[in-house]
């Protein structure tokens, strides 16, 4: 589900229980809002409000890890496709070939993830982009270093394509919302009952709506901006494509 359509829901649900609570205050008997069932009320609520407080910071915690996570994951393959151009590059010309498919095979995932729909999830599946990233294999593996230096920089070639290829597939599995679901659920129900106590110890006036009104929309667009920042590759705030671009930008350059 996604961001929007949940907050949303979280919105209502709380708001809604803000007004049954006011709708309470008027119907229920004086004794049972009187100084001692106040002051009751205003413990549990007190207590309910500290553990939302304990899972809404967890959640933010646990979603501003996964964004900083995958943010870091796509500058790290950048880097390593530079880092294997530039070694493809001291190979020799023998090793133009095999740049250009890396180009390509950048190319091509970059365009599938970042596409113009937006960015899409499951495209950073490697199993996507295997003709091209097969093609560059094989181009680098039938290199035939003639020197040791050449043949260490081959080494190092496969060495850094192999990194590359693991950090997309770990790209890939950490893709998937962050956010915990069951603590969602409870934060959700916390909530609620305590939009509800607001809404039983208070006398219903313009005040009172406007302010119940401002703390809804408060704790739904933090939920909001926790389900964005659980989902990197969706939503308003996605990863910049801006590191592949850069290396996508360079040119090739013949090889030494």
């Amino acid at each position: 589900m996604s961001a929007f359509p949940l907050a949303l829901a979280i919105f209502i649900v709380t708001l809604g229980s803000a007004f049954v609570g006011l709708a309470l205050h008027v119907k229920l008997p004086d004794h049972h809002l009187d100084g001692n069932s106040k002051d009751v009320v205003k413990l549990v609520i007190g207590l309910v409000a500290t553990m939302a407080a304990l899972v809404l910071g967890l959640l933010i915690a646990s979603a501003q890890s996964n964004y900083s996570t995958q943010s870091g994951n796509v500058q790290q393959l950048a880097a390593d496709v530079v880092q294997l151009d530039h070694i493809l590059d001291l190979y020799g010309p023998e090793a133009d070939d095999a740049r250009r498919l890396l180009r390509q095979a950048v190319g091509a995932a970059h365009d599938r993830i970042w596409s113009n729909h937006g960015i899409q999830a499951q495209n950073l599946d490697p199993s996507a982009i295997h003709a091209q990233s097969d093609r560059f294999f094989f181009a680098v593996a039938s290199l035939a270093p003639k020197t040791e230096a050449q043949q260490f920089a081959k080494n190092q070639a496969m060495q850094v394509s192999a990194s590359a290829g693991q950090m997309r597939a770990l790209m890939f599995q950490e893709s998937r919302n962050a956010v915990s679901w069951p603590f969602l659920l409870a934060l959700t129900f916390w909530l609620s009952v305590l939009f509800l106590g607001f809404g039983l110890l208070a006398r219903f006036h313009a005040t009172v709506a406007a302010a119940l009104l401002i703390g809804s929309l408060s704790v739904s667009a933090a939920i909001f901006l926790i389900l964005e920042l659980g989902s990197p590759y969706s939503g308003i705030i996605q990863i910049s494509d801006a590191p592949i671009r850069m290396v996508l930008a360079q040119p090739l350059t013949a090889g030494q």
